[in-house]
């Protein structure tokens, strides 16, 4: 990732998206897209990352080219959201987790494992994929995702999308400080860009869906490994990421939950350095 400091944050998504193979898969009469990475040609075990609310693949800059290296890594645009179309019930995380499950499926082959990985409300997207496929499903990881341990404050944001230029920019900035990123420094043009894009493109009331009690019906349900971390400084958590991560393990006990220091809410891409190596550690855990 150390191109992004010399490459325009543009033309470094083009590249590694270039990468990737592109499936389309149903989503009620539209589809759903999705992008793999594969360095295998198709033998190595498959995670899927599911980004967060109004996101895209794009929340995983950060961690693609890590976990390629040693897994094919498959990323959806969830129904609603990025490149995907509505899905037909757009209130039901369930639902929306069949046609992301159905998708996988489609993409691997059905009765190939898989582990899933989400952030935020793609948290509740991977819990309820591996309830939905726990004989399929390997293990899920859950980071920075909301429906755990207390409500937070919803945070305040400002309204982008009638700004142009500079001011666009500057309160892209502003927003990515209160919600996603809690050190400013860390907020560059590449986070920007992403947030722009995954702005325009957002149409799924995600927020809603994570409050919805369905990531902890999905989590009473797993069979499987759970794996979890929250970033100490995370915002929707108003911040209590500690007290999120307290309550996960009195939950699951058996679960492996683990506070990042000094992070916000999209920690993936805060901080990777973090992230990246207890992901591979946790994932580890149920490779095949």
């Amino acid at each position: 990732m150390n191109d992004q400091v010399t490459v325009d944050p543009q033309t470094h998504l083009d590249r590694l998206q270039s990468q990737a193979t592109r499936h389309e898969t149903p989503c009620g009469d539209g589809r759903m897209i999705w992008h793999m990475w594969d360095k295998s040609g198709g033998t190595a075990p498959v995670v899927v990352l599911f980004h967060g609310g109004a996101g895209s693949w794009r929340h995983w800059v950060k961690t693609i080219p890590v976990l390629v290296d040693t897994y094919r890594v498959l990323v959806p645009d969830l129904p609603g959201l990025g490149e995907s179309d509505f899905p037909p019930d757009g209130d039901d995380a369930f639902a929306i987790a069949t046609i992301v499950a159905d998708g996988i499926d489609a993409i691997i082959g059905k009765g190939t494992g898989y582990d899933v990985v989400g952030f935020s409300f793609g948290g509740t997207m991977a819990s309820c994929v591996g309830a939905l496929r726990g004989g399929q499903c390997r293990s899920v990881t859950i980071i920075g995702s909301s429906g755990v341990g207390s409500l937070g404050t919803a945070v305040k944001l400002e309204k982008v999308r009638h700004l142009e230029g500079q001011e666009r920019w500057d309160t892209h900035r502003t927003n990515l400080n209160r919600l996603m990123i809690a050190d400013p420094a860390k907020i560059d043009d590449l986070s920007i860009v992403i947030q722009d894009w995954n702005t325009i493109r957002s149409r799924l009331k995600t927020p809603a869906i994570s409050r919805s009690g369905a990531i902890l019906t999905a989590i009473d349900q797993l069979k499987i490994p759970l794996n979890g971390m929250w970033g100490e400084y995370d915002a929707p958590a108003n911040p209590k990421g500690p007290e999120r991560v307290a309550a996960l393990r009195a939950r699951k006990p058996d679960s492996d939950i683990r506070l990042i220091p000094k992070t916000g809410h999209w920690a993936a891409y805060e901080s990777p350095d973090f992230v990246n190596p207890t992901l591979l550690e946790m994932l580890a855990r149920t490779r095949p």
